[in-house]
């Protein structure tokens, strides 16, 4: 009976170790995606379409939900890491952004531009 009891509780043991080993990786690899999204932006975000840039929306709010599932288990030197993470990827997204809608209003510029010359090309 007591090697029994002793076999179920090695095997509970055993499962609380891989239940706090898988925990903590998986609250590293949070912070890892949020890591190589934040150089996929660096490197790409300024050739993004506005396709792309939904989808990188998309994968940064689920990227922010991984992380926040763990937000109570990281010390403050892994809340200091993904503060800086996130704030590197904002400003990826923010240039990025802002430098596409600023290209496509300027293509936009010139051909309203040439629409409204072609309008007044008729009047003339």
């Amino acid at each position: 009976m007591k090697r029994k009891q002793h076999t179920i509780l090695t095997a509970i043991v055993a499962l609380l170790l891989v239940i706090g080993m898988s925990s903590c990786s998986t609250k590293q690899h949070a912070i890892n995606q949020l890591e190589d999204f934040s150089y996929e932006l660096r490197d790409n975000s300024s050739h993004y379409t506005v396709k792309e840039w939904e989808k990188a929306g998309k994968k940064f709010v689920k990227i922010r939900k991984r992380i926040s599932k763990h937000e109570f288990e990281y010390t403050p030197e892994e809340k200091a890491e993904i503060g800086d993470l996130e704030g590197k990827c904002a400003g990826y997204m923010a240039n990025g952004m802002r430098e596409g809608v600023f290209d496509k209003a300027r293509a936009f510029g010139n051909e309203l531009r040439g629409i409204i010359q072609g309008i007044l090309g008729v009047f003339q």
